[in-house]
């Protein structure tokens, strides 16, 4: 039986799972064949317990990175439908809870925001807000 999302250990289960996926994702894999996987992974850890525990350690600019990685590497709409169906669908081998709803509720507004902000020109370059 699947259990919650319930601290720090759980959030790196999901984070390693999921970019084990991603990196042999034959829709975006390509795009993080060059990431600093010893940097990345960290920093997934801290974004994900932030966004599902207020933890407050996640401090970076999520919308700032991926509008310069935009601007080197085009992204399309069909990235991100890939990489929300990834996240969805790792969430879901591993977990069941109130926290792992929220997992892949956040998932889809971070990525509905950036895709509104980064196609249409919606010039907050702040933040997700």
């Amino acid at each position: 039986m699947k259990t919650d999302i319930q601290d720090i250990k759980d959030i790196q289960t999901l984070v390693d799972s999921f970019y084990e996926k991603v990196k042999r994702d034959e829709i975006i894999g390509a795009l993080f064949a060059h990431v600093n996987w010893e940097k990345h992974l960290p920093v997934m850890y801290l974004f994900w317990e932030n966004a599902l525990f207020f933890t407050g350690g996640y401090t970076g600019n999520p919308l700032k990175t991926h509008r310069a990685f935009h601007e080197r590497n085009p992204l399309s709409p069909e990235h991100f439908a890939e990489w929300q169906s990834l996240f969805v669908s790792t969430v879901n081998e591993l977990f069941a809870g109130e926290k792992a709803e929220l997992a892949k509720q956040r998932a889809l507004s971070i990525s509905t925001v950036m895709q509104i902000k980064i196609f249409h020109g919606n010039a907050d370059a702040n933040g997700l807000q």
